[in-house]
């Protein structure tokens, strides 16, 4: 008898319920070496493999936050401006996906949009976890809820996207 072992999927390797800001955390920490790996110049088959990936993670992390994330934290803090300013980051971070995802990887324009989207999101990390989080952290919001919450919404919306999305 012959045993069939499938490889694990991105869904088995979702983090179980933690602290919210420590799965966003490492988010970030993906994307942030997934970009890494775009600038090490890899061939046009895995510059395209890593961009899809990039594009899904930044999509799906985005989503979560502005369902889950971002509403708990403006009722907590009765805040006007870090979530505000967060979610316009967001639509300028969407906008730039729409211009690389399912795009073949062309050249060096193709090149220049990576790398202003990296440099978007590197500015839009380090406001969040230096300015968001600690913020967060110091309300009474139950952190290891919404991390449960989220993980929960994560996996649901992983499950909706394409397997290319997330190359092995």
């Amino acid at each position: 008898m012959t045993t069939v072992t499938s490889k694990p999927s991105k869904l088995d390797s979702l983090p179980k319920a933690q602290d919210a800001t420590v799965l966003l955390r490492a988010d970030h920490t993906l994307v942030s070496g997934l970009f890494a790996d775009y600038e090490k110049k890899p061939s046009p088959v895995k510059k395209k493999q890593l961009v899809a990936q990039i594009c899904a993670e930044l999509s799906v992390h985005a989503q979560v936050e502005e369902e889950i994330f971002y509403p708990a934290v403006k009722r907590a803090l009765h805040d006007k401006e870090l979530v505000p300013e967060a979610t316009v980051e967001h639509a300028t971070l969407r906008a730039l996906i729409a211009e690389v995802e399912g795009v073949e990887p062309d050249g060096e324009m193709f090149d220049a949009k990576i790398k202003v989207l990296g440099e978007y999101v590197k500015h839009h990390v380090k406001e969040e976890q230096n300015e968001m989080f600690p913020k967060a952290k110091s309300t009474n919001l139950d952190m290891t809820k919404l991390g449960a919450e989220i993980a929960e919404r994560k996996k649901a919306l992983f499950a909706e996207r394409s397997p290319d999305d997330f190359p092995v």
